[in-house]
């Protein structure tokens, strides 16, 4: 048999096989219920709160229109340039309650690519003041690992309290109404009371997050992109004596 009658063959078995549609709603709910979200580590006397995870991620390569090629930039070389040892910060909110200034900080450490680099950084991490109980037992658990943590600063303190932190390969994704948050009392390391203090996460899309008082009285909160990590952060406080109750992203 000549190339010519193969090709003639083939093209025959061709015209013969009928192309359906691609289940891609079916493919989407899968991954709707497949979406786990992550655990934030939390500091003590704090609650956390995990809601509306409604997002799902779809592969798109071999679909009509997608590129078949991935072209990955190479990122920064240096440990600096990579903030592996002086994070990212944004300033999440601030105030001053019963005459006592507070402030929230977000910082974002960049990931270490060797022991050498992540010892550097766990000491580095030191420097800043987070208790121990917040750090990882050794550096080789930051190799590779993205780091975060969101901090209270009261009044003249040095040293910050850690309200929620979290080490990991990659940021989860949120979208659309997602929302993850942490509540704490508004005070210094071991505190009691009503949690009056909200801090949390939403999409890049969100543009207003309703606190709601277990009272029934609530606040909004227009939520802020942060360096170095991906979608936004709110921050709500409740009066003196209240409690949070709920957080959502109303818009």
């Amino acid at each position: 048999m000549t190339q010519t009658d193969i090709a003639l063959l083939l093209a025959d078995a061709a015209d013969e096989v009928e192309i359906g549609i691609a289940p891609v709603q079916a493919v989407i709910r899968a991954g709707r219920r497949r979406r786990t979200a992550r655990r934030w580590a939390v500091a003590a006397a704090t609650t956390l709160v995990l809601a509306g995870s409604t997002g799902a991620t779809l592969a798109l390569t071999g679909l009509p229109g997608a590129d078949r090629q991935t072209h990955v930039a190479a990122g920064p070389s240096t440990p600096e340039a990579r903030h592996v040892y002086r994070p990212q910060r944004t300033s999440l909110g601030s105030g001053t309650d019963q005459g006592r200034d507070w402030r929230v900080e977000l910082t974002v450490w960049g990931a270490p690519r060797d022991r050498a680099e992540a010892a550097g950084q766990l000491e580095a991490m030191r420097g800043f003041g987070f208790a121990q109980t917040v750090l990882p037992p050794g550096a080789a658990g930051l190799v590779n690992r993205t780091s975060y943590y969101t901090s209270l600063y009261l009044g003249g303190d040095r040293h910050p309290r850690v309200l929620v932190f979290d080490t990991f390969e990659e940021w989860d994704r949120v979208s659309g109404r997602d929302v993850s948050f942490g509540v704490v009392p508004l005070g210094k390391e071991g505190a009691t009371g009503p949690g009056r203090l909200v801090v949390g996460r939403v999409a890049a899309t969100a543009q207003q997050v309703k606190c709601t008082w277990k009272e029934g009285g609530s606040t909004v909160d227009l939520p802020v992109r942060a360096a170095g990590a991906p979608g936004k952060w709110f921050l709500c406080l409740a009066p003196e004596g209240e409690g949070v109750k709920t957080a959502e992203v109303i818009q």
